[in-house]
C-alpha cells in the first residue's frame, strides 16, 4: 500500500530543482526494480518517472546552452565560444 510520501511522487508538480528531481527519479527506479509494487503503483511511478525524466532533460539542455568556454585565439586574446557537445548519436 502506498503512503502519503509515495502519493506525492505521483503528482505532476514540478520538482524544486534538478538535484531533487534526479534523486526522486533514482528512488522511483529502485522501487520499480524491486518488483514489489502492484501494477497500478508501478504505472503511477512510471508516469511520474517520465515527468521527472523530461524535466531533468530540459534542465540539462538549458545548462548546456549556457555553457561557454574561454579559448585563446591566434593573437593570444581570450574569446568566448559556445561549448560544442558532440551528438550522442554520432559514432566515435
Amino acid at each position: 500500500m502506498m503512503n502519503e510520501r509515495d502519493n506525492k511522487l505521483n503528482n505532476t508538480n514540478e520538482p524544486e530543482n534538478f538535484e531533487v528531481a534526479l534523486a526522486e527519479l533514482e528512488g522511483i527506479v529502485k522501487k520499480l526494480s524491486s518488483g514489489e509494487l502492484s501494477l497500478e503503483e508501478s504505472i503511477k511511478l512510471f508516469e511520474r518517472g517520465v515527468v521527472l525524466s523530461k524535466y531533468c532533460n530540459k534542465k540539462l539542455e538549458e545548462a548546456e546552452s549556457k555553457i561557454r568556454i574561454l579559448v585563446k585565439d591566434q593573437k593570444g586574446e581570450i574569446q568566448l565560444e559556445d561549448f560544442d557537445v558532440p551528438d550522442s548519436n554520432e559514432k566515435e
